[in-house]
């Protein structure tokens, strides 16, 4: 077949390829064995709420990390970047893998996969691999890249040392191996980088883990755009504090209903106890918890425990210099994004006429709740989801953690050509540092395939 019969995207894919696999054997002096690949993704809407215990509704992205991977006995784990920004990086195979939550480099995300899955199988001295990991995915920009590095992480290492896992479970290990760096996420990205079907969006769902096809409509896409604001999670306390707020609005609840707090974590938990609806939780944050932020001395009198207590049970590392909570606006936010969420897969799953409208509006009200109640914007965010609507967007809202990074914007197919045009003349053509970005993050996305293994022919 002529690269003229091929999809552009396939033939970047095998260029790609085969560059990392020249990096690779000029690096190390052989060739790899194999290629791991893990996607990125959008959050199409359900922000922040994964952590809670309410599903997320997220596609996968074709931007990836992949990488080149050869097996050895040399006893170590040599990894290098062709980012050159990136520096090299040696581990003993046999030596406790320790990660430095301080300093957050990219090769400590790569060993967080690397644990996970040694201590899922008890493994006492991994095989020796060497790899060179090559990225697509902007950093720090809310479209998951540390997330898929963790992923393609443990799904290589899990190859290499001839170990079998289904995809939940991988799921689920590098979930919990990605809070090595300190993160206290909910599982969504993992998830998606892992259940990604092409063609479809997924509704993740958890306790257990499952993941439902979700149809988007057509005479839509969905098109990315970064703020050029970056934001790392473990960098940073703004992402836990959240976790945090809704932990104890969590408590907070629970005690006012006479159940049992210490039993409780998540907000999604509070609402199967009481078999309440979401409304109906949202009528209670109301009546429960006031607007005004709450002191560390009123949580715990709420709650009967000592300071130290809230310290130990309730605040993570990064959070314990803080000393006023938003209950009230951050449940707010997390019941009333678990029902939207439920009203876009509905408005997909009914394919009415209208729907492109509908799910438009359920995407400005999602980013207008970040904005106001869970407080997770930015002003250039929130200046670049302004013009997306004015040139055409159906509905526009961040996407990711927040604080910078990306928006997504559902526009219909026949203005997608403008409507770039127009974002690109709006946001990134007058400022000389977002115009120089502006290739790497403005661009039309499809739902891509799942985290994979590429064996080399």
């Amino acid at each position: 077949m002529s690269n003229a019969c091929l999809p552009i995207i396939f033939i970047f894919f095998m260029h790609r390829l085969k560059n990392l696999k020249d990096h690779f054997e000029a690096k190390f002096g052989e060739s790899p064995l194999f290629y791991a690949c893990a996607p990125g993704r959008v959050n199409l809407i359900g922000e922040h709420i994964d952590y809670c215990g309410y599903s997320v509704l997220p596609m996968a992205i074709e931007q990836n990390i992949l990488a080149a991977v050869s097996v050895n006995n040399s006893g170590t784990i040599q990894l290098a970047n062709t980012n050159p920004q990136y520096q090299d990086f040696k581990v003993s195979c046999s030596e406790d893998i320790v990660i430095d939550r301080e300093n957050p480099q990219w090769y400590y995300y790569f060993l967080c996969g690397v644990k996970g899955i040694q201590e899922k199988f008890g493994i006492g001295c991994l095989a020796g691999m060497s790899c060179v990991v090559d990225g697509t995915i902007p950093p720090s920009s809310g479209l998951s890249s540390s997330s898929a590095l963790v992923c393609c992480s443990g799904l290589l290492t899990m190859e290499a040392n001839q170990k079998s896992l289904s995809k939940v479970d991988l799921a689920e290990i590098c979930t919990k191996s990605e809070r090595y760096i300190g993160t206290e996420g909910g599982g969504m990205d993992q998830s998606i980088s892992f259940l990604a079907e092409k063609g479809t969006a997924k509704l993740i769902e958890f306790q257990p883990l499952r993941a439902t096809d979700v149809k988007l409509p057509d005479g839509a896409v969905f098109v990315i755009s970064n703020c050029c604001v970056e934001m790392n999670k473990a960098a940073s306390s703004h992402y836990n504090i959240r976790v945090v707020e809704c932990r104890i609005a969590t408590k907070m609840l629970a005690q006012a209903r006479g159940l049992d707090p210490s039993r409780l974590v998540k907000l999604f938990q509070v609402q199967t106890e009481l078999k309440a609806s979401l409304e109906e939780m949202l009528a209670l944050v109301d009546e429960v918890l006031h607007p005004e932020p709450y002191s560390r001395e009123e949580i715990c009198k709420v709650l009967g425990i000592t300071t130290e207590q809230m310290c130990t049970e309730l605040l993570s590392a990064n959070t314990q210099h803080v000393t006023n909570f938003k209950l009230h606006q951050r449940a707010k936010h997390v019941y009333g994004e678990a029902e939207r969420v439920m009203r876009f897969k509905s408005v997909c799953d009914a394919g009415a006429a209208g729907s492109i409208t509908l799910l438009g509006e359920l995407m400005n009200q999602s980013h207008a709740s970040c904005r106001d109640l869970y407080e997770c914007s930015c002003p250039e965010l929130d200046r670049l989801v302004d013009i997306c609507l004015k040139s055409g967007a159906v509905g526009s809202r961040l996407t990711g953690a927040g604080w910078g990074g990306c928006a997504v914007s559902m526009v219909t197919s026949e203005k997608a050509a403008p409507f770039l045009r127009a974002v690109r003349d709006a946001y990134y053509t007058p400022d000389p540092r977002r115009a120089a970005m502006e290739k790497q993050s403005l661009f039309v996305t499809k739902p891509a395939g799942g985290a994979a293994i590429l064996l080399e022919e």
